[in-house]
């Protein structure tokens, strides 16, 4: 049992002797060195950029480019009135949002109230937009809504 150490091994394949190139004409990897005949890859220094295929078109010039990505677009998280009744709370704030839950973090664009779904109490509500639907059904139902400014809520 103790002498089993002094007999362990790797395992058959999983170590491979490192190729030697530029040896001489015997080793099989003479004279170029695995690198092929003249050209690009056999000069030293040479790179494979990322996405070039040896002067074929490459693929991100190949396919169409449609669309637009808006690169200042701020995200936004929106909720509807009928949120409001589904949470049963009656007012209703960012910081209140992140304490229960509701969101993660107050996103760049800021929190949006929007009009979908009818209030059954008066809410009071502050979001840094809201739709002037959502607004006035607030209003109607004997709420308010306070929008903030991004700076008031830092």
């Amino acid at each position: 049992m103790a002498n089993e150490l002094s007999i362990l091994a790797p395992p058959r394949g999983s170590r491979k002797k490192r190729k030697r190139v530029g040896r001489g004409p015997g080793s099989g990897h003479g004279k170029n060195s695995c690198r092929g005949e003249k050209g690009y890859g056999k000069r030293s220094g040479s790179k494979s950029l990322i996405g070039f295929e040896g002067g074929q078109m490459p693929l991100h010039r190949r396919l169409p480019k449609r669309g637009f990505k808006n690169i200042f677009r701020k995200e936004c998280i929106a909720f509807n009135i009928e949120d409001l009744e589904r949470w049963g709370l009656d007012s209703i704030d960012p910081d209140i949002l992140l304490e229960k839950k509701f969101i993660k973090k107050i996103p760049e664009g800021g929190i949006k109230l929007l009009a979908d779904g009818n209030p059954s109490k008066a809410y009071d509500i502050k979001v840094h937009r809201a739709s002037k639907n959502a607004i006035s059904k607030i209003e109607k139902a004997g709420g308010k809504v306070k929008l903030i400014g991004r700076e008031e809520q830092n």
